[in-house]
């Protein structure tokens, strides 16, 4: 990594907005620190396993704060995690033996996740609030087969590419498993977090990390993801889903046009 000033602040700047996001969202924020990291420098070998370290104090922090507003839903954490967190380690150990180096495997993720933004923001799934009658009803709907192959996804993923899972749990979660979306997010944040640990040491043990990096996006995340949390908790339902596509929306289109010049190269 360049240690110029100018690079350390940029860096610990990624690192606030990575936070506001994961806390946001619950997508654990990689999806944004690992494209940042490599405009600021960090070859693209390192750039997956850089950002996991960070995963971890960020969803830690966000999850604080879901907690005390009684949002995390445990059993879909139990059902999804363990699953998730040997997902993340199979793609972790294949993520230097995908063809292509990746770039394939994220123009399939930046369909999914644009055809995932596009379903969020229809307008019949904007129409307003969850009653507690309708969460009651979702927490039953949640089967345990669904979840499981929700985390299982979403591991892979976390290992794979490093954009840490979030972005397939939250639509996952909600327009699959029905679950009340500030629930959804508050259940992908525990999950990213848990998945993070096997990823980090397996990149770790494979050389994929840099450290000073990763330790100056640490530094950011964790006042970040307790401000995106509060944004997320007082934020209404439908601005919420609308702010979820949107943001689902805008990483599908950056990661797109990222990879496919990196193809074309």
């Amino acid at each position: 990594m360049d240690t110029t000033p100018l690079n350390v602040l940029l860096t610990l700047a990624a690192g606030v907005l990575t936070g506001v996001l994961s806390g946001a969202f619950g997508i654990g924020g990689a999806a944004f620190s690992t494209p940042a990291i490599r405009v600021l420098g960090v070859p693209a070998a390192l750039a997956v396993g850089t950002t996991l370290p960070s995963i971890l104090p960020s969803a830690v922090a966000g999850t604080i704060r879901y907690v005390r507003e009684s949002l995390v839903w445990w059993p879909v954490v139990a059902w999804a995690a363990p699953v998730g967190v040997l997902a993340a380690v199979l793609g972790s150990l294949l993520s230097s033996r995908v063809p292509g180096e990746g770039h394939w495997l994220m123009i399939a993720t930046a369909a999914l996740l644009g055809y995932t933004s596009w379903r969020m923001a229809r307008p019949s799934n904007v129409a307003g609030d969850v009653s507690d009658a309708s969460r009651s009803r979702s927490r039953r709907r949640a089967h345990p087969l669904l979840l499981v192959a929700v985390g299982a996804a979403a591991g892979l993923l976390s290992g794979l590419l490093g954009v840490g899972g979030g972005t397939i749990m939250v639509p996952g979660f909600s327009e699959l498993a029905r679950i009340p979306l500030k629930t959804a997010i508050a259940c992908s944040l525990v999950c990213v977090g848990i998945f993070a640990v096997p990823a980090t040491l397996t990149h770790w043990s494979l050389g994929d990390i840099d450290w000073l990096t990763a330790g100056l996006l640490s530094l950011g995340v964790v006042p970040g993801a307790r401000l995106g949390a509060a944004l997320a908790i007082r934020t209404g339902i439908r601005r919420l889903r609308l702010a979820v596509a949107g943001f689902l929306g805008v990483v599908a289109v950056v990661y797109a046009i990222g990879e496919i010049l990196a193809l074309s190269r």
